[in-house]
């Protein structure tokens, strides 16, 4: 098991010491069409190497005000990047972030994408948000930087729509997934390529770690909130089902099918996008997966979840995990249970600093450990980001594996939810159940 040198979930190249396990609570939704937004893409400003990227944060709740901490650190240590707008539908929370970072400030993210300032945007909004807002942010011309999960688990449609249009554009897009900037995914999956393990046959990866991350994880700011100028609940609900305001699922919305998908869609693409990449994969042929609430009862969302996914190309990958115990350690490692690659001449896993290979049983190959070039770092997944805005190279988690993370993610919740297999069709790009 390969260890961070602070055993949090910042390596120690990353500013900030504590990992902030609360979610971003902001949210906007593109509820009418074509209002502030383009229906094609608009002309985008080409930002040139010296030129400063103007930045603007859609959700200033908890992960959004922990990645606006760490651009203001970025730009403090020499990257040229400015946040020029920040945007919320929670009033306390965007006066906080606009007062700090002294930032312009807006309720509806159309807005802050109709500001020619800004270049770039970090979407840090509840799951069933991101899809719509990323999508038009494409059409507006801006690069975007879109925290995990990419959508919701019940907006395959969206994901898959969300996909082409970034792919048929000349945008960036990162996907917040920050271990992908760890140097051993690339290296073992050069090492898959070159056929070292032969070929690939079994993976396996996951993800534990003790707490709800949701009653306990994710605190009510003030339990006399109410929607009004200062609280957007329309926007927050977005494209799901109409409920009157709770004060629970706007602040704790991580508890909620409605909003979130627990493990799998929460945690499960910080395991799984390294494997996917590294085996080359893309869509799964079929999914299958177990779990519940095992632990933590005043939730909706299971707090275990274990998933088998098939390729076509005759791989199978197992993702396991609880958040009702953390061994072999919670944050130790990203991703607390490091991956295993199994291929018909040996297997490839990861300890300290070291790729491993075994070789299988009558291989001719000789066991062999390699060095990582270069641990984890969240500082440097975004830094990854804002470079690639002026080089215009993929960044190191694109839309693309973040398509073909999330599919297999929402055909398991469909198969736990359904008692179902879910297969996928790829003539018709659609899950079957």
């Amino acid at each position: 098991m390969r260890k961070n040198k602070t055993g949090s979930g910042l390596s120690h190249r990353t500013t900030r010491r504590t990992f902030i396990q609360t979610a971003a609570g902001g949210a906007t939704a593109a509820l009418a069409a074509g209002v502030g937004i383009a229906t094609r893409p608009a002309r985008a400003k080409v930002v040139g190497a010296n030129d400063r990227i103007g930045l603007g944060m859609i959700g200033c709740g908890g992960r959004g005000s922990w990645l606006l901490d760490l651009i203001n650190t970025l730009k403090t240590s020499g990257s040229n990047v400015e946040i020029v707008s920040v945007c919320d539908i929670y009033r306390p929370r965007l006066d906080k972030a606009a007062k700090t970072y002294h930032a312009k400030s807006y309720t509806d993210y159309r807005e802050l994408l109709a500001d020619a300032n800004v270049d770039v945007v970090v979407i840090a909004t509840p799951d069933h948000i991101h899809g719509q807002q990323a999508i038009d942010a494409v059409r507006a011309g801006k690069d975007i930087y879109c925290e995990k999960p990419v959508t919701h688990w019940r907006q395959f449609e969206l994901t898959k729509q969300l996909f082409h249009v970034v792919t048929q554009s000349d945008r960036i897009f990162q996907l917040g997934s920050q271990y992908m900037s760890d140097s051993a995914w690339g290296q073992a999956g050069k090492f898959v390529r070159e056929g070292l393990i032969g070929q690939p046959i079994h993976a396996e990866c996951g993800l534990f770690r003790v707490g709800d991350f949701g009653e306990r994880g994710m605190p009510i700011d003030d339990p006399n909130a109410k929607p009004g100028p200062d609280l957007n609940w329309e926007a927050f609900l977005g494209d799901a089902p109409k409920r009157p305001f709770d004060v629970s699922r706007f602040f704790r919305w991580r508890m909620y099918w409605d909003y979130s998908g627990g493990p799998a869609t929460d945690l499960y693409p910080h395991c799984m996008s390294q494997v996917v990449s590294m085996l080359g994969v893309k869509m799964p042929s079929l999914v299958v997966a177990t779990g519940g609430k095992f632990r933590y009862e005043e939730r909706e969302v299971p707090d275990t979840f274990n998933m088998l996914i098939d390729y076509p190309e005759k791989i199978t990958i197992c993702v396991l995990g609880t958040q009702g115990n953390d061994h072999p350690g919670t944050w130790s490692r990203p991703p607390s249970r490091s991956p295993v690659l199994r291929g018909w001449e040996g297997t490839l896993t990861f300890e300290g600093e070291e790729i491993v290979f075994t070789p299988a049983y009558g291989s001719q190959k000789e066991a062999n450990r390699f060095a990582v070039k270069q641990p984890y770092d969240t500082a440097r997944h975004m830094n990854n980001f804002l470079t690639c805005c002026r080089t215009r190279e993929q960044p190191y988690c694109p839309i693309d594996l973040a398509y073909h993370v999330q599919t297999p993610l929402q055909m398991g919740i469909l198969s736990l939810r359904e008692g179902k297999a879910a297969r996928f069709d790829p003539a018709r790009e659609k899950i079957l159940l």
